[in-house]
């Protein structure tokens, strides 16, 4: 079987059927259900670059599109077929890697509507969520209420978060996640955005930036077995 294929499944019954991409890499000890942006789906730079720096950590991915992605409209979905959608592509990847411990999350948007699903009913098999740049609020409306639910996952999760995030607050976040439990862990980039670039002046590149958060998520990860 090759290391990298693509696949499809019904994200919802009157959706029909999304497009994925599964990895998995020789001796993967994990797989990571990651769910795309709002505005980009899952051949997106950043999500190809995730997918290559945990497939070499030995952690897989299922990156899947949203029904709204898959038939080339910009709007999402509403959020019932999006949380249908997300448990759709978990228990997915559970029948395709049956022998996998399952992560579930990804970037902005597909890491909200994951917590959100989390927090409605257990995904199965899921022990834990990672989310690359949570959307605690929309950009110059600081607010914690999106991240209300996170208190009914009752899942490990891991929140990477960039100092220059105009949807995240890191001073609305971290009190947020206080409250929370079991303890979520907080991995911030000093200068990222949303995106996670970094300014040049920084001394850093994107691609040094992609290496560190796949490295936090395998450091994590390691730490749920």
């Amino acid at each position: 079987m090759p290391r990298r294929r693509e696949i499809g499944f019904q994200a919802t019954e009157s959706s029909g059927t999304v497009s994925g991409i599964l990895d998995i890499p020789e001796g993967a000890r994990s797989l990571y259900v990651f769910g795309h942006g709002a505005g980009a789906g899952m051949r997106h730079v950043f999500m190809e670059a995730a997918a290559e720096g945990l497939a070499r950590r030995g952690i897989a991915t299922l990156r899947y599109h949203f029904p709204y992605m898959e038939a080339g409209r910009r709007g999402p979905n509403p959020r019932p077929v999006l949380l249908k959608t997300v448990r759709s592509a978990v228990a997915e990847a559970a029948r395709l890697a049956p022998d996998l411990p399952l992560l579930a999350g990804g970037k902005s948007m597909g890491g909200r509507m994951t917590s959100l699903a989390a927090a409605t009913d257990a995904l199965p098999r899921v022990r834990g969520l990672v989310f690359c740049g949570f959307p605690l609020h929309a950009a110059g409306r600081p607010s914690a209420e999106r991240g209300a639910h996170l208190a009914d996952v009752r899942l490990p999760m891991l929140f990477l978060q960039g100092t220059r995030d105009k949807l995240a607050d890191l001073e609305l976040l971290r009190p947020l996640l206080r409250d929370v439990r079991p303890s979520p862990v907080l991995h911030v980039v000093e200068g990222a955005d949303h995106g996670f670039h970094v300014p040049k002046r920084s001394g850093r590149t994107d691609a040094l930036v992609m290496d560190e958060l796949c490295e936090r998520v395998a450091t994590w990860t390691a730490t749920l077995a």
